[in-house]
C-alpha cells in the first residue's frame, strides 16, 4: 500500500493514542473550562467580620443536567469540588470549589498548564491568583491588605457580561479603612 493512501499523513498517528488517558482529558476539560467555567471572588458583607466584609473565591463550572459527566471529570481531576443544582435553574448543574487550599494547589497549576496559554481570560486568572497568594500571605486579614484585595476583586472582569456588584467599591473600602469592627454588641 502506497504512503499517500493512508487516512494518516505520513508519519503521524492517532494523537489519542499518543496522549495518554488523563492527558487527554485535561485538555478537554480544559476546553470546557475555558468556555464555560467562572473564576469569581466575590465580597460579601458580614456584621461578625473585623471589617464588614470578607473575601470568597470559588472556581465554577456550569452545565446542563443531561452533562453531568463533565462535572465529574472535574471533580475526578480536581479530586475535589461539589456539584449541585444552579438556584433557579434546577435542570442546570454547578460544580463548584470554594476551599482556597484546593484553589492554590489544584486549580491555579491546571489554568496555568492547560487553560492560559490559549485563554482570552488571562486577566481575570492573574488577578484571581494574585488575589489567593495575597490572602495566603494572610493580607485579607489587615485593613489595607483586604482594601487592597478587594480593588483587584473589582477590577477582576470589568468587562463582564455577568451581574454587577452590589455595592460600590467607594463603600466597601470606607467601611473596610474606617476601622470596622464588628455590628454584633459585646456582652460584658
Amino acid at each position: 500500500m502506497d504512503v499517500y493512501d493512508s487516512d494518516n499523513v505520513t508519519g503521524a498517528d492517532n494523537q489519542q493514542e499518543r496522549l495518554g488517558s488523563t492527558e487527554f482529558a485535561s485538555w478537554f476539560l480544559a476546553g470546557f473550562v475555558e468556555g464555560e467555567g467562572s473564576l469569581c471572588v466575590s465580597v460579601k458583607r458580614h456584621p461578625t467580620c473585623r471589617h464588614g466584609y470578607y473575601v470568597d473565591p470559588g472556581f465554577f463550572l456550569y452545565q446542563h443536567e443531561s452533562g453531568r459527566a463533565i462535572l465529574e471529570l472535574a471533580q475526578s481531576t480536581f479530586g475535589s469540588g461539589r456539584i449541585y443544582p444552579k438556584s433557579g435553574s434546577p435542570s442546570v448543574l454547578t460544580y463548584e470549589i470554594s476551599s482556597t487550599s484546593i484553589l492554590r494547589e489544584r486549580v491555579i497549576p491546571f489554568f496555568e498548564r492547560y487553560v492560559v496559554p490559549f485563554s482570552c481570560k488571562r486577566e481575570t486568572f492573574t488577578r484571581f491568583r494574585e488575589i489567593l497568594e495575597a490572602m495566603e500571605r494572610g493580607e485579607h486579614l489587615r485593613d489595607d491588605g483586604l482594601a487592597e484585595i478587594v480593588r483587584k476583586v473589582y477590577a477582576m472582569n470589568p468587562a463582564s457580561k455577568g451581574r454587577a456588584r452590589l455595592r460600590p467599591l467607594d463603600e466597601v473600602l470606607t467601611r473596610i479603612l474606617r476601622g470596622h469592627t464588628s455590628d454584633i454588641p459585646s456582652s460584658g
